[in-house]
């Protein structure tokens, strides 16, 4: 297969598999290298984009979708009497906050940084698949850990964890610490240029 079957091929896996498959195994079925298999996968997705597709190409971590695009949403459930999904409440954003900056973590640990008990909001977040078990500490009780899954990417259109925005406090601190660099910097010119 040339380059421009390779990549009809894996718009059909996608297209006909409906759940996100792992680069590895997309290079698998189709016989190729995952280098190759990556290059295929964003020359895809430059085309999808470039031509207005009423589809696009998502990457969660080392895995890919094809998915309808969120300005389509409203037209495809219509055509296909789907229910709007209850939006999150403000407790079920707090929690997948703390969880997702910091997995994996106990109910205690965000209970403890809410302040008020948040076992149904978890609880709910489970069943919506945004949040999975991750294994458990070994504590006395042996609490369960918990940690976000490929649909909390997806939901929110990351690839990876490392697309979340940073913290304030972190930004901050990151900010103040350059500052603080570039002051000693500046220090260390003047103190040569001094000749101390």
């Amino acid at each position: 297969m040339n380059a421009k079957q390779i990549q009809a091929a894996a718009e059909a896996v996608l297209f006909a598999s409906g759940e996100p498959l792992e680069l590895s195994r997309l290079a698998q079925a189709l016989e190729i290298n995952e280098g190759l298999m990556e290059q295929i996968l964003k020359n895809l997705e430059a085309q999808l984009d470039e031509r207005g597709s009423g589809l696009c190409l998502l990457r969660l971590g080392s895995r890919y979708q094809l998915c309808t695009r969120t300005e389509f949403a409203p037209s495809v459930r219509q055509a296909l009497e789907i229910k709007r999904n209850a939006p999150l409440s403000q407790a079920a954003f707090e929690v997948l906050a703390v969880i997702a900056y910091n997995q994996p973590v106990t109910k205690a640990f965000v209970e403890q940084v809410r302040g008020v008990d948040c076992s149904g909001v978890v609880n709910t977040l489970c069943q919506k698949g945004l949040l999975e078990e991750k294994g458990r500490l070994e504590l006395p009780g042996r609490p369960l850990l918990y940690g976000t899954t490929a649909e909390f990417l997806r939901c929110f259109s990351f690839s990876s964890l490392e697309d979340l925005p940073p913290l304030p406090e972190r930004q901050a601190a990151e900010q103040q610490e350059a500052s603080l660099d570039e002051g000693h910097s500046l220090i260390s010119r003047s103190e040569e240029e001094a000749g101390v």
